[in-house]
């Protein structure tokens, strides 16, 4: 199966809410690998690599968040995987 990467960019209230460790959990649980890590503007960066159909339904949890989160919009887009990362991991 080919490995695609997926780079999101999710607005709203992401932040302070848990939303990065519950990306982790739902990539680890997909079997992707990248990262989650908060910006400076309040969004949350996520890039994750593997198969496409698991990525879809790792997109479709970001557009949902935890319950504590307050997902306005995810800006995402597709590229090729370079297998750079290792696991799934929590970014600073």
């Amino acid at each position: 199966m080919a490995q695609q990467r997926l780079h999101a960019i999710v607005d709203g209230r992401v932040q302070v809410v848990g939303f990065r460790a519950f990306a982790q959990r739902r990539a680890i649980a997909l079997g992707l690998t990248g990262y989650a890590r908060n910006r400076s503007d309040g969004a949350v960066e996520v890039v994750a690599e593997g198969p496409r159909e698991r990525l879809e339904q790792f997109l479709a949890a970001l557009q949902q968040g935890p319950s504590a989160a307050r997902v306005e919009g995810v800006d995402h887009w597709w590229g090729e995987a370079d297998g750079r990362f290792k696991s799934f991991h929590i970014g600073y």
